[in-house]
């Protein structure tokens, strides 16, 4: 009993040391939550000062867009210039898609866009917005006039088919093939 009369008066005393030990631990706490608030300005400063590095690759990038625009079209054994563009899985049957192709090839752009604008065949509307994005990268990266163009080459390729199936009589099933495309024009200056 005496023992337990010792912690007990050892407990008062042993509370008043946890509440000094505890008072002293937040002002610790608050010190050490200080540190790292002050760690963090100094991470604040480099990142402002990479600001003008970005800036400054910012800047080099539209010197290499420049060089890009700069950069001559791929020339054909004449030497006039041709622009390329390709639209790939067009979901229109190649068969169909070449209808229309051989229809325009060879024609200057001034008479194959009306054509196509107009015609009721699914695959001219494709073929248009193909040469009509031709024709802006041509103007846009190789200087050309669009008005001045020629459809040199159109191609059509057979894209992957989708398969379907249909169910038919007595429990069978037969295979629908959704065909794809992949059309590919060649545009040049009519004059060189």
């Amino acid at each position: 009993m005496a023992e337990e009369k010792g912690t007990q008066k050892q407990g008062p005393a042993a509370k008043k040391a946890a509440k000094e030990a505890a008072a002293k631990k937040p002002a610790a706490k608050k010190q050490g939550a200080k540190k790292p608030a002050a760690k963090k300005e100094p991470a604040k400063k480099p990142a402002a000062k990479k600001a003008p590095g970005k800036k400054a690759a910012a800047k080099k990038a539209p010197a290499k867009k420049a060089a890009a625009k700069k950069a001559p079209a791929k020339r054909d054994a004449s030497g006039r210039p041709v622009v390329n563009a390709r639209a790939r899985y067009v979901r229109v049957a190649p068969r169909k898609a070449r209808l229309v192709a051989d229809q325009v090839r060879g024609l200057p752009l001034d008479d194959a866009l009306p054509l196509l604008r107009f015609s009721t065949r699914s695959a001219a509307q494709d073929i248009r917005k193909l040469l009509e994005s031709a024709a802006a990268n041509a103007e846009a990266n190789h200087d050309l006039v669009a008005d001045d163009l020629l459809i040199k080459d159109i191609h059509v390729d057979e894209g992957p088919t989708l398969r379907r199936y249909r169910p038919r009589a007595l429990g069978r099933a037969t295979r629908i093939n959704k065909r794809t495309s992949h059309i590919a024009v060649a545009l040049t200056p009519e004059e060189f």
